[in-house]
């Protein structure tokens, strides 16, 4: 048996998905940490000091240096400038953002279409599209689009009551969520996994890093947390996977093989580490996604081993919410929608599935404690009809 990927169709239709960000001259394209400082508004800040270059300069230095992560600021100020489009928010009204217009982005940055689906029905034909997050992401998105406000001049748009009541709605919002189920993130597919590889460009830094960590993630079933880090901050060697916890070798038939060796996982002890084994899988193939991003990103021992270098050469571990932005950017462009995000994990239990993998090994490779009713069954609807299609029509043929 072999697991070696087929050939795919790696043509990407025209992105016209609903939640892509509109292109702007205001909104150039930088790194996510960039934008609350290269994104702008079409009007003009109040004078914060006095005519002068000197203290002029001084003020946009010290402007830069006031906060040390921002890259999680670029994933929420992306998202407003995204309900801005989708509800024609005028440019003039989004820089200074009014109260109304960030307590109406609140509802909706936490709220899915089965929250409004019964209202639209029998008021509108307008279709409103969601990408909800939870509701400390969207207070992480306010705090965002406050330091995008004081980074371009402007004062802080909410005040203290102001939250009380965006407060006092998102958790009204958290209370009416309680009472039913969020959808089950559907999984990465080879179809997508395969799209991902011919969008990036893998000779370029950040590429290399998303294209092997995704491939990873699919092929080595490994939970998103297991190859990023929430922060740049946040890195730790004691506890997240570095560049010498790879060990390359071969297995008794001579075959390649990678191990990866997990310090801290999910479902071990403190102090237990966890190893993650894959194979060659020909154009998708991890094992030469590392080597790629060992050559085009080189490291020390001890740096992150899914991480890159910016463009003043420092080593950057992959921080998660840029990684999901970058890979649901790609997934939207290919029309696939990204509501609640997609599992590389449950996705290469589907694929090891359809190719007959027996369902063991898949736990094993997989780190299940058990192959859980829920975990199996999620992957095992993907490849169902392989399994049980046709049954019926080869018996009433012999009868």
């Amino acid at each position: 048996m072999s697991l070696t990927s087929p050939s795919i169709e790696t043509t990407p239709p025209t992105p016209q998905g609903l939640l892509s960000l509109r292109e702007s001259p205001l909104r150039p394209p930088c790194a996510a940490e960039e934008r609350i400082f290269h994104w702008r508004g079409v009007n003009t800040p109040p004078p914060s000091t006095i005519d002068h270059l000197v203290i002029q300069f001084l003020a946009n230095i010290s402007n830069q240096a006031s906060l040390r992560e921002t890259s999680s600021y670029g994933s929420g100020l992306r998202k407003f400038h995204i309900f801005c489009d989708i509800f024609s928010i005028p440019e003039a009204d989004r820089l200074p953002a009014s109260f109304e217009l960030l307590h109406s982005f609140a509802l909706w940055a936490v709220s899915d279409s089965s929250a409004t689906e019964h209202f639209l029905e029998s008021t509108t034909t307008e279709i409103v599209p969601f990408e909800p997050v939870s509701i400390s992401v969207a207070r992480k998105y306010l705090s965002a689009i406050r330091a995008w406000h004081l980074a371009q001049g402007w004062p802080p748009p909410l005040s203290p009551e102001h939250f009380t009541r965006i407060n006092w709605s998102l958790r009204g919002m958290e209370n009416l969520q309680g009472t039913r189920r969020r959808p089950i993130r559907p999984p990465i597919t080879l179809h997508m996994l395969a799209a991902i590889k011919a969008t990036l460009r893998t000779d370029q830094p950040f590429d290399a890093c998303i294209w092997a960590m995704s491939s990873c993630a699919f092929f080595g079933m490994m939970r998103f947390g297991e190859v990023t880090v929430n922060t740049h901050a946040s890195f730790n060697k004691s506890k997240h996977i570095t560049r010498k916890d790879v060990h390359l070798g071969f297995d008794l038939t001579g075959k390649p093989y990678a191990r990866l060796d997990l310090p801290q996982a999910k479902t071990t002890k403190s102090g237990e580490t966890q190893s993650i084994f894959i194979v060659e899988q020909g154009d998708l193939c991890p094992i030469q996604a590392l080597r790629n991003l060992a050559e085009i990103v080189p490291a020390l021992p001890d740096d992150p081993l899914f991480s890159w270098r910016d463009s003043k050469g420092v080593i950057r571990p992959m921080v998660k919410t840029r990684a999901i932005e970058s890979i649901n950017s790609i997934l939207t462009a290919w029309n696939w929608g990204t509501t609640f995000g997609h599992s590389f994990r449950i996705g290469g239990a589907s694929f090891y599935l359809a190719n007959k993998v027996d369902p063991e090994i898949v736990r094993i490779a997989g780190r299940w404690k058990s192959l859980a009713y829920e975990t199996y069954i999620r992957a095992f609807e993907q490849v169902a009809t392989q399994h049980l299609g046709g049954l019926a029509n080869i018996h009433t043929s012999q009868s």
